[in-house]
């Protein structure tokens, strides 16, 4: 029997207490190198897998190839980059299929599975925060913003010594890295609402789980992690376009803070960490595991109660913190 759980993700009951999970994620070209591009889009699509407790099993790449424009070889190394995060995720690429398309678009839909046991109990959502607990992110935020000042500058400012050399080469490396660590800190200690950061921002997740829990949200904005150089990035102009329709659909849920920090906070990701919530002495003990293990994360705030008025609504306290100058080597 499959039933929804959200835009992004299916879940079917197989037998006994054995659960199936199925999502599907694409997209254009985020970076200019091809294999790494595959990779994130690798990483983004095994997302919504982690972000439910389940662990990927088998994946169907999905691209979309202007082969009169672009040689395949090209593809080769697109899908050499799926291939890669797939190795390190421990799942397999079974096959997929490929188009004629006017632009390249590459994703996966990926299956994976709750372990034996787990049952109903072991599947995330974003529907069982409850009052009191801390809010977790295990990724900074910037993505949105590095991709628009990627399209409106030239290959040198990715150079040792350019602009945006600290920002790309970190976060080419968020991206790229899977939540599987993530989700593992998660299940350890307890969280009972998962989800992951992608287009709608931080804001825009967080208001969704805030609402699916019949709960209001808090955040510090002071305590979420950045990527480098992204208030420079966001006072300079480099704001996505997303980031407005973003706000724009927020509106009368939030609560707080300045311009520049809505920006910021509702700045759409390309495979953004996790946002998880959980016991606040045991949200400690997950921050401490993972940055421990070289993952950028932090308690950003708690759900409190939230009346019929105020279920999904965000209050903002605070402002963004973070380095605005560039990186000059």
């Amino acid at each position: 029997m499959g039933t929804d759980t959200s835009d992004d993700a299916a879940v079917w009951r197989l037998d006994g207490d054995r659960l199936l999970v199925n999502s599907t994620d694409f997209f254009a070209p985020i970076v200019d190198d091809a294999r790494t591009w595959g990779r994130i889009a690798a990483a983004n699509a095994a997302s919504d897998i982690y972000a439910m407790g389940a662990s990927p099993l088998f994946a169907l790449n999905l691209a979309a190839w202007p082969r009169d424009v672009l040689p395949l070889d090209l593809l080769g190394e697109v899908l050499a980059g799926g291939a890669d995060a797939a190795a390190d995720g421990g799942w397999v690429v079974a096959g997929g299929h490929t188009i004629d398309g006017p632009e390249p678009v590459y994703g996966m839909s990926v299956t994976g599975t709750i372990a034996a046991g787990a049952g109903e109990a072991g599947l995330l959502t974003n529907a069982g925060g409850q009052p009191g607990q801390a809010l977790v992110l295990t990724k900074p935020l910037g993505t949105g913003l590095l991709a628009t000042a990627l399209k409106r500058s030239g290959p040198e400012a990715t150079e040792p010594g350019g602009d945006l050399h600290a920002a790309y080469e970190a976060g080419v490396a968020e991206m790229c890295r899977l939540n599987d660590a993530a989700a593992a800190a998660a299940i350890k200690v307890g969280a009972t609402a998962a989800t992951d950061v992608t287009g709608f921002g931080l804001l825009g997740h967080l208001a969704e789980l805030a609402a699916a829990s019949k709960a209001r949200a808090v955040v510090d904005a002071g305590a979420v992690p950045l990527l480098p150089d992204v208030i420079g990035l966001a006072t300079g102009g480099f704001v996505p376009g997303g980031t407005g329709r973003n706000l724009d659909h927020l509106a009368e849920c939030l609560d707080g803070g300045d311009d520049l920090t809505r920006n910021v906070l509702g700045d759409p990701q390309t495979s953004g960490g996790l946002l998880f919530s959980c016991d606040p002495a045991r949200a400690d003990d997950a921050v401490r595991e993972l940055r421990d293990n070289g993952h950028e994360t932090a308690v950003i705030g708690e759900l409190a109660d939230g009346s019929s008025a105020t279920v999904g609504a965000i209050a903002i306290t605070g402002a963004i913190v973070g380095d605005t100058g560039s990186d000059e080597g």
